[in-house]
């Protein structure tokens, strides 16, 4: 696992000398801020995309190019708010509230601390373990060619990502642990507002079905191929 560190940390190294390289002298340290802000974006409980993260007093003015050349770059994977939970999904999205996660998990695991690794095989992580769970889901969903989305109201409901399967709108949970699920039942039980009839509960859990929800292990999201 150490040689695996090594070179996954090389990669890292390399996408950074690359801003350096081909961004413009003025992009140079907010592309590389950006990047490195990335960790600690995932650690809220509120996953936003937030400026201030990057720094104090950051503007979204001041560093929108940066994110978009990372992600043109193909390093990150962006994850857009909806008005509503509804088809099309795209023609709903917010363009300016927005998740980032990284598009390869394992280097965005190796970017932080040493030891994390070990800490996820023997089950030593506690909070942080949902954000490498939910930047998982996010990997394999774009690896499946889909577009990634979710769903927050000021109200505080808040669902991880939102997709099309089989035809529906379904929402879309990520759990390290069997956690709480209120969002996803509210939504749920007010089918002519949110226009949601199903969900999909993913994490260190068993096949089955409850009601309006399926479950799967983590390991399966890969299976949600169905359009």
């Amino acid at each position: 696992m150490g040689s695996v560190l090594v070179e996954q940390r090389g990669i890292v190294a390399e996408y950074e000398e690359d801003m350096v390289k081909y961004a413009s002298d003025a992009d140079k340290p907010r592309i590389g801020e950006c990047f490195e802000s990335i960790p600690r974006q995932l650690s809220k409980e509120y996953k936003k995309f937030q400026y201030s993260t990057i720094r104090k007093g950051a503007k979204a003015s001041q560093y929108i190019g940066s994110i978009q050349w990372i992600e043109d770059a193909g390093i990150i994977n962006r994850c857009r708010n909806l008005t509503i939970t509804e088809l099309p999904l795209n023609g709903n999205a917010i363009d300016d509230c927005f998740k980032v996660y990284m598009a390869d998990t394992g280097l965005f695991v190796s970017m932080l601390d040493d030891g994390t690794q070990f800490d996820i095989l023997q089950g030593n992580l506690h909070t942080y373990k949902g954000a490498i769970f939910e930047n998982l889901v996010a990997d394999i969903f774009t690896k499946m060619k889909r577009r990634l989305y979710y769903f927050r109201k000021d109200s505080g409901l808040e669902v991880d990502f939102v997709t099309r399967y089989k035809g529906e709108c379904v929402l879309v949970e990520v759990k390290s642990k069997d956690g709480n699920i209120k969002s996803s039942k509210t939504i749920l039980s007010h089918p002519d507002k949110y226009h949601v009839n199903h969900a999909i509960k993913l994490g260190d859990l068993n096949v089955g079905t409850s009601g309006q929800f399926l479950t799967l292990p983590l390991y399966m999201t890969f299976l949600l191929r169905q359009l």
